[in-house]
């Protein structure tokens, strides 16, 4: 087991202690952050969601921002302006919020069009275009979007060609009776303001928060390139795709329910993701289990069901699960 492989473990586990009954959540953060990826979160409020983020950034050293979308946001909010300074003489650029190693960008689904395609490009092309110059992003960037599923009303549905961007869309559910005790036990003694004679609260003796820097992430980014990938398990995860672009020559049931199928990008997240799962289960080699633990994730948002597999309410996950069944393990 290698030493930043510890860190990143340590990492993982410190967030679990902190923020309760949302594991998948946390893992899946540090897939997409060591993938050099950002995620897409669905949720309803009140699940950790911002806490998750903002505690992954502290452990890392990085810099965090958040940004709350609203109808009435524009691009320059998140990219920055141009700004005439008169002692100069001259404009100068003001950036934006954009401008962090973890940005936030709360409920997403609310900003129209023009802002979400300022950020599509921060988030494609890691710069943002301002007054004809470009402005290169921090070498680590990632953004975690969330979207409110039980609201509708003033929303803008993303465009597949921002989704697809997203390295994971990642679904949480509310979190069970013993997840919930712990939550509130948590909360309680966090609150607390009695300290010992060391300076210390209660809170901060029974989980130190590990010590990690971007330059840990960049190595643990560089580790798990070494992670190995055998050619059957490859032409299996080709063929897993293959599937989403023609079902029909992989199971009869799956026919006419799919409209578009995943692209290259899905392809290459998923191998990604995959063999940082392993690296993450200290194992030097990948399995059928790892790609089979993030390709929901990976093709959520990357498979558009046709009407009347929408009409007769099939889910994307049914479909996955559908592909996943019809394609033979090597």
């Amino acid at each position: 087991m290698s030493e930043i492989r510890d860190k990143m473990l340590s990492l993982l586990d410190y967030m679990n202690s902190k923020i309760i009954g949302q594991e998948d959540l946390n893992r899946k953060l540090l897939i997409t952050l060591l993938a050099d990826g950002h995620a897409l979160v669905e949720g309803a409020p009140g699940l950790a969601k911002t806490k998750a983020i903002k505690t992954l950034s502290s452990l890392i050293n990085a810099r965090y921002n958040r940004i709350q979308f609203t109808p009435d946001l524009l691009p320059s909010d998140i990219v920055g302006s141009d700004i005439y300074v008169a002692q100069k003489g001259e404009f100068e650029f003001r950036p934006g919020p954009i401008f962090a190693n973890l940005v936030l960008a709360d409920e997403i689904n609310r900003a129209p069009a023009k802002v979400q395609s300022a950020l599509l490009e921060a988030m494609a092309e890691r710069q943002v275009s301002v007054g004809g110059k470009r402005y290169v992003l921090p070498e680590l960037f990632m953004v975690m979007a969330t979207q409110n599923p039980i609201e509708h009303e003033g929303t803008y549905n993303l465009p597949e060609a921002q989704l697809d961007r997203f390295l994971m869309y990642i679904k949480i559910n509310q979190p069970d009776a013993a997840s919930e005790r712990k939550i509130l036990r948590l909360v309680r003694n966090e609150n607390k303001e009695a300290c010992g004679a060391d300076g210390q609260c209660w809170d901060d003796k029974i989980s130190n928060p590990p010590t990690l820097t971007i330059q840990d992430v960049q190595a643990a980014r560089q580790e798990v390139y070494t992670v190995h990938l055998s050619e059957s398990l490859e032409e299996y995860l080709v063929q897993l795709i293959m599937a989403t672009r023609q079902p029909e020559k992989y199971a009869p049931e799956l026919k006419g329910q799919i409209l578009y199928g995943a692209s290259p990008r899905a392809t290459i997240a998923l191998d990604r993701c995959a063999r940082i799962n392993a690296w993450l289960d200290g194992r030097d080699f990948v399995s059928p289990e790892d790609i089979q633990a993030v390709i929901y994730d990976v093709l959520r948002h990357r498979i558009i069901l046709s009407f009347e597999a929408q009409a007769e309410g099939i889910t994307s996950e049914e479909v996955i699960r559908g592909v996943v069944k019809a394609v033979p393990l090597p």
